[in-house]
């Protein structure tokens, strides 16, 4: 069990320099962003859902859980966004 976790432990280590990243250019989409009603773009995110759900199952990941861990994600950086948005305007 310690090699696993050791393992997971790693992967963890890799994802979250990604997902700072990914932050990254969130915070910068709320700078280029002129309305607060852009921040949620439904059609995008079916978009990203569905090209994850296909390329999980090309990686041999469940598309369920990729799915559902992308549509927990995108709800993170949504409102991760929407604060960014209102704090770059003074709305805060």
């Amino acid at each position: 069990m310690q090699d696993v976790r050791r393992h997971i432990d790693a992967i963890d280590a890799t994802l979250v320099p990604l997902l700072a990243q990914r932050q990254g250019y969130v915070a910068q989409a709320a700078r280029i962003k002129q309305d607060l009603n852009q921040v949620v773009d439904e059609a995008r995110i079916e978009f990203i859902v569905a090209r994850v759900r296909q390329l999980a199952a090309q990686q041999g990941l469940s598309p369920e859980v990729a799915e559902r861990t992308w549509r927990a994600m995108i709800a993170s950086y949504i409102d991760f966004e929407h604060q960014e948005f209102k704090r770059l305007r003074g709305m805060a």
